[in-house]
């Protein structure tokens, strides 16, 4: 028998590259794409991704880019996991978001998701979902003892959770789950200071009587939703969690019993790296806390929700994409819970198709693609390492910065987190108008003729804090305003798309234009100058290649002009050329172009 000697090599046969030989040939490649000048270090500088929170995104990663040592799985600081066996055991705990306001609807849906893979239950109780009296018959034929039931109930946390905790009592079972009390959570959306002496109160009952019971929930989607970035996001969080801590400490609860009644709430995303690298972050940071407060063997309970800022109402089959992808992310991040919000959930409350997808989303990562058989996926990449610690020092700095304000209750009412989630989301707002972050079925590839989906609407979510943004908002306003028309005059306002030269010539920025107006509800009508009459509208776009812009773009203006054209686009980098109002092109202001499309057709 032969024993291969430790540290074999696979490529063994092979010289071994060097950094210096991959830039070269970059730089190569880059130079015949037109860049001449470049530094030693250019090619990398070149290909850099930035990202929020001033990181970066390097092209290449190697044991030169080493972060921090994130340790095992199952011991502090908890980044690889907080169980030794990660969710190999029993996969993730798939949890199922309820809103419905009538209980005995209720009851239907959560007992159908039980029996199909749900295997906790996250309702949505008091202002934007069902009545605290009602809990009793939504949660009729449920086990207590065997599904965990997480409460979200704002301000109502208290009446919720006594009502929860004697249905427990009443049918003689220990109950499970989470009481949700997070009173600066519900003052981040509403602005309401409902105090934390309730929330301390809870925590001891729950420490005292209810084991497999945690009181407080540290839900940083208020935040997310806001338009934090992600490591304000984790920032936030941590000061939350800590606020929570001193007040548990100072009821009498030990350090070690506080940290074991709060649970984590953090959004998953379509970038499923920086998600990964979020779940990673938060429980490296919260270690850390733990440790301070000497406690560090106590590791983070996390629940991980599909952002709602991602999802779109136009075109929702998509928004399956998106939570898909936003689930693998949380489940390679190591979360203890997934929440996957169905495609609708943004339309109104979803149907039972739609909670089928979710609840079948994590199942599918599970059993089928065995996300669950590997203990921390990610760990040993030099990218989602470097990644993770470069998170955790832009969220240290956050949370240091809102203790030095005075914790998290004190910088949400002098409005310190309120203005800096205002400056980051105004950044990405910019990004989105101009189409750098690109947004399937509504900015890029819309669908004009598409069958709207019609969903029963929900229950008004508590407000009057922190607002709630989405990606698609922008965008959503103008279809809005082109729906409207079309719904009074039976037509939408259209942009004739004139062509100029062969198909070769005029196809790619014909196609772009077209892509570009159907972002905001214009219905563009592509065909040569001539036809420019018939096509139903007074504003035209020329679309042609730069040579045949330079020999026949003035002329083809004038004769659009002539037949009664009031503005003229063109599909290309800005030029001058006589005849032309404005110039569309890719990285250009979207919204402004087509704010003032609309402006110009007398769309109200």
């Amino acid at each position: 028998m032969t024993v291969q000697p430790d540290g074999i090599s696979l490529a063994a046969e092979f010289p071994d590259p060097t950094r210096r030989q991959w830039r070269q040939l970059v730089e190569g490649v880059l130079r015949k794409a037109g860049r001449t000048d470049l530094a030693d270090t250019a090619a990398e500088d070149a290909l850099a991704t930035e990202l929020q929170d001033g990181l970066t995104v390097r092209p290449l990663y190697t044991a030169e880019d080493g972060a921090a040592d994130p340790g095992f799985p199952g011991l502090a600081p908890f980044v690889r996991g907080g169980k030794p066996l990660g969710n190999t055991a029993t996969g993730w705990d798939v949890r199922q978001r309820h809103a419905q306001p009538v209980a005995k609807r209720a009851n239907e849906a959560v007992l159908a998701d039980l029996e199909n893979g749900v295997t906790s239950l996250w309702l949505r109780l008091g202002d934007g979902g069902l009545p605290v009296a009602g809990l009793p018959e939504a949660l009729d034929g449920v086990h207590l003892d065997l599904a965990p039931v997480v409460l979200d109930a704002g301000a109502d946390f208290e009446a919720a959770a006594r009502t929860l905790l004697a249905l427990a009592a009443e049918r003689g079972t220990p109950p499970l789950g989470r009481l949700g009390a997070d009173p600066l959570g519900h003052a981040a959306r509403t602005r309401d200071d409902i105090g934390l002496g309730a929330a301390g109160g809870l925590a001891a009952l729950c420490h005292r009587e209810h084991p497999g019971v945690r009181a407080i929930t540290v839900d940083a989607l208020p935040y997310h939703e806001a338009g934090a970035s992600p490591a304000q996001e984790l920032g936030c969080s941590l000061a939350t969690g800590v606020a929570y801590l001193r007040e548990l400490t100072t009821a009498g609860l030990p350090v070690e019993a506080a940290l074991g009644q709060l649970e984590f709430r953090y959004a998953a995303t379509t970038d499923q790296f920086l998600t990964i690298a979020t779940l990673r972050a938060a429980r490296r940071l919260w270690a850390r806390v733990a440790e301070v407060c000497g406690a560090p063997g106590v590791p983070q309970l996390q629940h991980a929700v599909t952002s709602s800022v991602m999802m779109t109402r136009r075109d929702p089959w998509v928004n399956m994409l998106r939570t898909t992808v936003a689930c693998l992310g949380a489940g390679v991040g190591g979360a203890d819970a997934v929440t996957v919000l169905p495609f609708d959930a943004a339309l109104g409350l979803p149907d039972d198709f739609a909670r089928r997808i979710a609840r079948n989303t994590s199942a599918i990562l599970m059993e089928e693609s065995h996300l669950a058989r590997v203990i921390d996926p990610a760990g040993g990449s030099w990218y989602v390492e470097r990644l993770t610690d470069d998170l955790c020092r832009a969220a240290w700095d956050w949370f240091q910065e809102i203790e030095r304000a005075g914790g998290q209750a004190a910088a949400l009412r002098s409005g310190l987190v309120a203005e800096r989630l205002a400056h980051t989301w105004e950044e990405r707002r910019a990004g989105l108008a101009h189409r750098r972050e690109p947004i399937t079925g509504v900015s890029e590839f819309p669908n004009l003729a598409e069958d709207p989906v019609e969903r029963e609407p929900s229950p008004g979510e508590p407000r009057g804090g922190l607002p709630r943004v989405r990606r698609d908002h922008a965008f959503e306003a103008l279809r809005a305003r082109s729906d409207a028309h079309l719904a009074a005059t039976g037509v939408r306002p259209r942009v004739y798309l004139a062509g100029i030269g062969p198909a070769a010539a005029r196809t790619g920025r014909t196609s772009f234009a077209a892509n570009l107006f159907q972002a905001g509800g214009v219905e563009a009508v592509p065909g040569e100058a001539s036809g420019f009459a018939g096509g139903g509208t007074t504003v035209a776009c020329l679309c042609s290649s730069d040579a045949l812009y330079a020999e026949k773009a003035e002329a083809v203006a004038a004769e659009l002009r002539s037949a009664g054209a009031a503005w003229v686009f063109l599909a290309g980098r800005p030029g001058e050329y006589a005849g032309v109002d404005e110039y569309v092109f890719a990285g250009g202001d979207a919204i402004a172009v087509l704010t003032s499309v609309l402006d110009r057709l007398g769309v109200a």
